[in-house]
């Protein structure tokens, strides 16, 4: 007897603890459960019932951001440009940067204002085009992350951000926040290639590569040319671009035939371009998406140094 009483208070503490927590998340529905139970009829309607479950999730979810934007804007190189500002409301925090200005220029083109222009192309962190300082730093707060990877949820609800694009002699503006990289393409140009005949291409294992060499190639080639490294320096020079390219070809057997030939003209090609020099204040590995080591500047001024013995 003793037993049942027991089991008959625990059910009813869970009972009544169960219809509590269900009261406070669906009280409408309790209310009309209990009138139809008590033989009363209820004026709720299906869509009354949808409206509240409705409010329900998006107070579950209210969650939104908002920001003002100051942005670069200017036509061309020969026109000024000046900071315009821009509200962005209702930013899901799990927005990317780019997908944030997607929504912005939506909105800014309803009311008959020319959208923000801004290059992109993969959004996967791959391509290097989403060339963007935010709040002074190329690509945004954080390290390793491309402008495509960073997500809204990295700033502070109702902040101001401030986007400008990146700030090089040798990367002209053609508009707002799109600079012209071609520089970089030149450079590669001038030194990414073999004159010898290599023929088809060879088999994989027919050419035995070390491990090490292996790792060492492919941790200079994770370079995308961004150019965030250009635009955190303050001489606005390319060595760790131009670094990571000639250690990625230097250091493989099927780079050795150029190899001098390649150091000079990449170097040449970079010093033409209206680089400037290094002076090693790290900052482009600091903010490299790709976290590109400056000891590939170190192993470029030993190459150089050789290639001109």
């Amino acid at each position: 007897m003793i037993f049942v009483r027991t089991c008959n208070l625990i059910f009813r503490k869970f009972y009544i603890g169960a219809l509590s927590i269900w009261e406070e998340l669906f009280p409408k529905f309790v209310s009309i459960t209990t009138n139809t139970a008590q033989g009363k009829t209820s004026s709720a309607t299906t869509s009354e019932i949808n409206d509240f479950l409705d409010q329900k999730t998006n107070k579950g979810n209210n969650n939104s951001l908002s920001f003002t934007l100051k942005v670069w804007r200017q036509k061309n190189t020969e026109e000024k440009g000046q900071i315009s500002s821009y509200e962005a409301v209702d930013v899901s925090p799990d927005m990317s940067f780019l997908e944030m200005l997607d929504v912005v220029n939506e909105k800014i083109e309803l009311d008959g204002v020319e959208p923000i222009a801004f290059d992109s192309d993969c959004r996967e962190g791959i391509c290097g085009s989403c060339s963007l300082v935010i709040n002074g730093q190329p690509h945004g707060p954080g390290g390793g992350v491309t402008t495509c990877q960073l997500y809204m949820r990295s700033f502070e609800d109702k902040s101001t951000i401030t986007i400008e694009p990146w700030r090089a002699k040798a990367f002209p503006l053609v508009r707002d926040l799109c600079v012209d990289r071609s520089a970089f393409d030149r450079i590669i140009e001038a030194g990414g290639y073999v004159s010898v005949n290599t023929g088809s291409a060879p088999d994989a294992n027919s050419m035995l590569i070390s491990q090490d060499t292996a790792e060492e190639a492919m941790d200079a080639a994770a370079c995308i040319g961004c150019g965030a490294c250009v635009a955190s320096c303050k001489n606005a020079s390319a060595m760790l671009f131009v670094s990571a390219k000639v250690k990625h070809l230097n250091t493989l057997p099927q780079g050795q035939p150029e190899r001098k030939r390649r150091t000079i003209s990449m170097l040449e090609a970079m010093e033409k371009e209206g680089f400037g020099n290094c002076t090693n204040e790290y900052e482009c590995e600091a903010v490299c998406p790709k976290n590109i080591s400056v000891e590939h500047i170190s192993f470029l001024n030993r190459d150089f140094l050789k290639s001109k013995i």
